[in-house]
């Protein structure tokens, strides 16, 4: 039997390119090895979204986002965190496992707390319970689903080391095997995605390309990309370019040869890189944008796919908790 891979999809905003080649490629590359299951974090968005018009919007929009990508729901168990409620009643037992100095230490508890103290106001200010325990409700999406690796940056290993502690916890107070330890698996070379400006594209700079935008918002953005002061007669090294460095992305080798050509030469204008750059993204992305556009278009099928996703996952929870409960007495 092929191992169990888990990935959370945190529905907090619209997919840009930098999502699609960071985060959603690589995760869809898992199901190729592993028994994958996904699922969007509805309820770890509400510590942020508080809109319920926008989280209903995200929820949908990256659903259908990677499903439009290439996740195929009936390879793989695509689902709601919110439609299994296993997950709380996991969660609740879980807690009784865990310490309050082990949440004291999540990064993002102890963010908040800095930065109420950096500005001389109350440490637990703006503080809720939901990301005081986020780690646990996170623990509780691992364990329930027996998994065996989750694919995380190295920023977020900290979240699957907590699920091994609680896990192990409960596991010594039963004296068996009652929860499987998950393992991180760490992405080494998530690709880098350079933003508009330069800098890694990111929703918080400002500086992203929405991956299913309308091919004349793909074009204005593109064109928008800020580059140096050479002119057109000068060379240009690929290497240093932003708008290469989006290409190499897009387009074969034959043509990033052909391109880099072209800069060394000179004789070409960042107008006409632009240009290059949008016909290879735009060449990509238009069956991705029809797709999801459809998708979004089928209200009731978008729903179907996600149900479908619950049923086969509320099995696999089910088992989880009932061996939970059973050693714990309580069954």
């Amino acid at each position: 039997m092929k191992k169990v891979s888990l990935t959370g999809i945190k529905p907090t905003g619209s997919l840009h390119i930098g999502n699609y080649f960071g985060a959603i490629k690589p995760a869809l590359e898992l199901s190729k090895e592993y028994d994958a299951r996904y699922f969007i974090a509805d309820y770890h968005a509400l510590n942020q979204v508080k809109n319920p018009e926008e989280l209903e919007r995200c929820i949908r929009e990256v659903a259908a986002g990677w499903l439009a990508s290439g996740l195929d729901p009936e390879k793989v168990i695509f689902y709601r965190q919110s439609s299994i409620p296993e997950v709380f009643e996991l969660s609740t037992m879980l807690m009784a496992f865990t310490s309050k100095g082990l949440m004291n230490r999540a990064h993002a508890y102890k963010a908040a707390v800095q930065e109420n103290q950096d500005k001389g106001i109350d440490p637990d200010t703006g503080v809720n319970i939901g990301l005081f325990t986020y780690p646990i409700l996170m623990a509780a999406d691992i364990i329930l689903f027996n998994s065996d690796v989750v694919p995380v940056g190295k920023d977020q290993v900290q979240h699957i080391e907590m699920a091994q502690d609680i896990a192990q916890s409960v596991n010594a107070a039963y004296k068996t095997d009652v929860l499987k330890i998950p393992q991180a698996r760490i992405t080494e070379s998530v690709a880098v995605v350079p933003g508009l400006d330069g800098r890694k594209m990111s929703k918080s700079y400002d500086n992203a390309i929405p991956l299913f935008g309308p091919e004349d918002q793909l074009h204005k953005l593109i064109m928008k990309i800020v580059t140096n002061s050479q002119g057109v007669a000068e060379p240009k090294d690929p290497d240093v370019s932003q708008i290469f460095l989006l290409y190499k992305l897009f387009a074969s080798q034959e043509e990033q040869n052909s391109l880099a050509a072209r800069y060394r030469e000179g004789g070409m204008g960042w107008g006409e890189a632009k240009e290059e750059l949008f016909r290879v993204v735009n060449r990509e992305l238009s069956p991705l944008r029809e797709r999801f556009n459809a998708i979004m278009a089928d209200r009731e099928g978008l729903d179907n796919i996600l149900a479908r996703g619950a049923e086969k996952a509320r099995p696999i929870a089910d088992t989880t908790v009932k061996r939970f409960r059973k050693a714990a007495g309580i069954d």
